[in-house]
């Protein structure tokens, strides 16, 4: 945990109802969180950015109902990600490398 906030980071993870949300729900925040990062306008149906919690949710309901859980999942995560990348200039070229089959 040290060295993960000793730089930047996009984290993300499951609460199963705790956390100040109130119910279960998948969460993702960057720290230190860039200028504009609760802006961001996401495509992922049911997930918001929470002030208070300086967090974007994706409600675990918002899930579980979809159609494809694991692609709105995997996009609420991936478009959040890209927020924080975009927002703090990372260098994504020498951070990400390319997925096969997506």
């Amino acid at each position: 945990m040290a060295e993960a906030y000793s730089h930047e980071c996009s984290s993300c993870g499951f609460w199963p109802g705790n956390g100040g949300f109130g119910q279960a729900a998948f969460y993702v925040y960057a720290y230190p969180e860039p200028a504009g990062y609760g802006d961001t306008r996401l495509r992922t149906a049911g997930a918001s950015y929470y002030k208070d919690l300086g967090q974007f949710i994706l409600p675990y309901d918002a899930v579980r109902k979809a159609s494809d859980p694991d692609a709105l999942l995997l996009d609420f995560l991936q478009e959040t990600y890209e927020a924080a990348a975009d927002l703090a200039q990372w260098d994504r070229q020498a951070l990400e490398r390319s997925v096969t089959g997506r």
